[in-house]
């Protein structure tokens, strides 16, 4: 049987189930599941992160580890670790950048936190020659300093949608039409869901999106933060600032797919409410800084300067090649203003790098 047809069977049993439900079977389902048999990276798969467009993504990200541990009084023992670690690679490169300082890289315990089989596997072999432990949850990293890095995490996170109707905002189901396909349908309960001030004034029709599980990730690691030193990155795509819109899509084959088709064959993802972590772990006791724009937080970092220190040895295709990748990551007409970059922190931790107003 079919991912879909458990859906639609489910849906005759139960009645349509909220968007939430639906996302996270069909990315998460143990056996159907679109995270949990394949690895969708790269030229061959159905998309691209920045990590797998340059190392120098991953070597910048551990440029900051570095600096955010000397902050935090260069502590014997760091725990380092990735949430939703793709491939490895980003992982691989911040390791390689941080041998650079011994002292960092001795300091390091990498852990991934990853629930897909098959991306365990794919991540085992990127690092086949780094020490790093695998873990279901944040929660159960071990205690100590910590740095956390999530990139294009949030965005596959579940959300709740819900459409704004006379009577107040009913929330946006998944039913079957009578073909027996999937489709949108208003819930029964007029509900007032926990939006934003702008958002709960948006007009009648508009669409507005909670992650609920994005807002209790952030509000764990703040309070992580609160109590023990360290910081976390989060770069993800989505708007700085909290508004309405529907922003679930798929993508198949990097190329965008109808959003309720296919499911567990599709990947499903919507913007991030930076807004609203930033809020969620300010409110757990963390510093919240930015979000900034990917392009402006690498700039930054340096990303112009290690690009012309790659390109001086390399034949003149190989330099274009360095270049052009460069420019996908921080080109606002590419991922440099789509992507944002936020980070919690101790409250006691000055501003991590790249992240000034």
């Amino acid at each position: 049987m079919s991912l879909a047809a458990l859906l639609a069977e489910r849906i005759r049993a139960d009645g349509p189930m909220g968007v939430d439900v639906f996302m996270a079977e069909a990315l998460g389902h143990p056996q159907y599941g679109y995270y949990m048999g394949r690895d969708p990276f790269g030229a061959g798969g159905d998309f691209t992160t920045a990590p797998e467009i340059s190392q120098m993504f991953g070597e910048l990200i551990g440029l900051w580890g570095a600096i955010v541990w000397q902050s935090m009084g260069a502590p014997a023992r760091v725990v380092l670790a990735e949430i939703g670690p793709g491939r490895g690679t980003l992982m691989a490169d911040l390791l390689r950048a941080a041998r650079t300082l011994p002292a960092f890289a001795a300091a390091i315990e990498a852990y991934l936190i990853e629930t897909s089989p098959a991306l365990r596997n794919r991540q085992a072999q990127t690092l086949a020659q780094d020490k790093v432990t695998w873990l279901e949850r944040f929660e159960d990293l071990p205690e100590g300093p910590l740095l956390l890095v999530a990139n294009e995490l949030f965005d596959a996170l579940p959300i709740r949608q819900y459409e704004k109707r006379p009577d107040g905002w009913v929330e946006r189901k998944i039913g079957l039409d009578e073909a027996g396909g999937f489709v949108f349908v208003a819930g029964d309960v007029v509900v007032s869901p926990a939006l934003a001030p702008e958002v709960l004034a948006a007009p009648i029709g508009a669409v507005a999106e909670i992650c609920e599980p994005g807002r209790a990730l952030a509000a764990a690691i703040g309070q992580r933060l609160a109590t023990s030193p360290g910081a976390a990155l989060i770069v993800d795509y989505g708007p700085p600032a909290s508004g309405a819109g529907d922003s679930l899509q798929a993508v198949r084959s990097h190329r965008y797919h109808p959003a309720l088709a296919d499911p567990g064959h599709v990947d499903l993802t919507a913007h991030v409410d930076f807004q609203a972590l930033a809020e969620a772990g300010a409110g757990a006791g963390a510093a919240a800084h930015g979000p900034v724009s990917q392009g402006r937080w690498l700039l930054r970092l340096g990303i112009e300067e290690r690009t012309v220190m790659l390109m001086r040895n390399a034949t003149p295709d190989q330099a274009a090649d360095i270049a052009g990748r460069a420019r996908r990551l921080i080109d606002p007409g590419e991922m440099g203003t789509l992507f944002q970059v936020l980070a919690l922190a101790s409250p006691d931790l000055p501003t991590p790098p790249g992240l000034d107003a």
